[in-house]
């Protein structure tokens, strides 16, 4: 029997569990590259759409105001009709994004945790289709020139489907479940760079080809970025989770694995870090997501009236910063611990929001971008930290709540920041900016505080690597 079983073949190589990598499976980064195409085009369009479409119907046009008053005039800064679009664009985004939020609150919870069981895939899939019929929505806005609210149906049917932010989950679980813990916030910088570049190509893009034929082709070009962005999801990309299992959509124990990364006795060190780490990427994450909502439509006012080439050459100037981000975190690594990198980083993007708060200039505008250059270094050290605090079967978990923590960044973001926006205007209209500096400093002292602490608690001698502090 032992001849027999010697010259038996091999037996099949058992299953690789989640935490072991495959290098041969493809490339997430062109997913995400194409979905962040689409959004990149679709914000700055929708919210111009919005001020053209908004100020026409109350009789305000920008064209004529700037013949008449000229935008660099002072005058133009108590226009009231102007004053007027500017609040109504604010509070329709408010609308949109709040039901985009309530929308996709519960799904990217139970889609993100799902995951876990069933793959990456099937999370990937359904938000990009789901970005696809939203697209689909917006251009029948724009040729059928119907109601604005339905911009907001078409938030709505996204959100349910998982949006853009369950994207971003499954990209961070699947580069979780390929990447080595020691290289893992490298890699979770690179697939934050390749927003970046997205980001940029679409606003330079969007900026000048609207200017050249208006709201409706370069929409176009959104529409087919999501639908090939579902395409890649469906027939390109391979599972990166080996052990699946069928799985239960609707039911409660998604949401309970979720809880139990908060509540579970074990190990207390690392539940208190996940909660104080997932407060700073909150607050970071908050003010990034204010500020982004607010930058076209502090562009579009007095003093700086740009059109929309400047505008897509200001949103490329603030994509540049995911990968200026990336160059910096890679060099700072080599003599800095994460940590350091991270405070760095936040140093940038408040030293820049002071800028940009006090821009009445176009000069002064790009200079306030240019100093944002590290201003993305803390959210990939972040997010690398909180992956190496769980075990390797809790990812999709994991990222299902730190997608359910950008949703609430969502809609804190926008209900703060495009309610203080119209609420400063009569006295300084750069004031959300400079608020959302100061709110940057609470993230800096818990990410150091974490670190002293650390420093004083030696670890590295715990014999499960898997949940010693990142």
């Amino acid at each position: 029997p032992s001849m027999a079983a010697m010259a038996a073949p091999p037996p099949a190589e058992p299953p690789v569990p989640p935490g072991r990598r495959c290098p041969s499976l493809p490339s997430v980064e062109p997913l995400l590259f194409l979905a962040t195409v689409s959004l990149g085009l679709q914000g700055p369009l929708a919210t111009q759409y919005l001020w053209d479409r908004l100020g026409t119907e109350h009789g305000y046009s920008d064209r004529n105001s700037t013949e008449s008053t000229g935008c660099g005039d002072g005058n133009a800064t108590a226009d009231p009709l102007r004053q007027e679009v500017e609040v109504l664009v604010s509070r329709w985004n408010l609308y949109i994004n709040l039901g985009g939020f309530f929308a996709c609150l519960f799904s990217v919870t139970l889609f993100g945790a799902w995951s876990d069981s069933v793959g990456r895939r099937p999370a990937l899939i359904l938000p990009a289709a789901g970005m696809t019929l939203q697209t689909a929505i917006y251009l029948l806005v724009m040729y059928l020139e119907l109601h604005v609210a339905f911009f907001l149906l078409g938030r709505i049917v996204s959100g349910l489907t998982g949006d853009y932010t369950l994207i971003l989950a499954s990209c961070f679980s699947y580069v979780a479940d390929t990447s080595e813990r020691r290289v893992r916030t490298f890699r979770v910088a690179v697939l934050e760079a390749c927003l970046g570049t997205a980001g940029m190509v679409a606003s330079i893009g969007g900026g000048q080809w609207r200017k050249a034929q208006g709201y409706i082709n370069p929409f176009w070009l959104a529409f087919a970025a999501s639908l090939a962005a579902t395409l890649y999801a469906a027939f390109f990309l391979r599972e990166s989770v080996k052990q699946k299992k069928a799985t239960r959509l609707f039911t409660l124990r998604h949401y309970k694995a979720v809880y139990r990364l908060y509540t579970a006795p074990e190990q207390p060190s690392s539940r208190w870090k996940l909660a104080l780490y997932s407060l700073a990427f909150f607050m970071i994450v908050t003010v990034h997501f204010g500020a982004k909502d607010l930058y076209v439509l502090y562009e579009l006012g007095f003093p700086l009236c740009w059109a929309s080439d400047l505008i897509g050459y200001g949103s490329a100037a603030s994509y540049l910063a995911y990968l200026s981000s990336l160059a910096g975190l890679r060099l700072l690594q080599l003599c800095l611990e994460d940590t350091w990198v991270a405070e760095i980083g936040l140093i940038s993007n408040i030293a820049g929001l002071v800028v940009i708060s006090l821009a009445t200039t176009t000069p002064l505008m790009f200079t306030g971008y240019g100093v944002l250059f590290l201003s993305m270094a803390a959210t990939p050290v972040i997010r690398s930290k909180l992956s190496k605090l769980v075990s390797e079967t809790e990812q999709g978990a994991l990222f299902a709540s730190v997608a359910c923590v950008q949703g609430l960044c969502s809609l804190v973001a926008t209900g703060v920041f495009n309610s203080l926006y119209p609420a400063t205007l009569h006295f300084m209209r750069g004031f959300p900016f400079l608020f959302g500096a100061i709110i940057l400093l609470i993230p800096a002292a818990i990410l150091g505080w974490i670190q002293i602490w650390d420093s004083k608690h030696d670890y590295s001698h715990f014999p499960d690597a898997s949940l010693s502090p990142a």
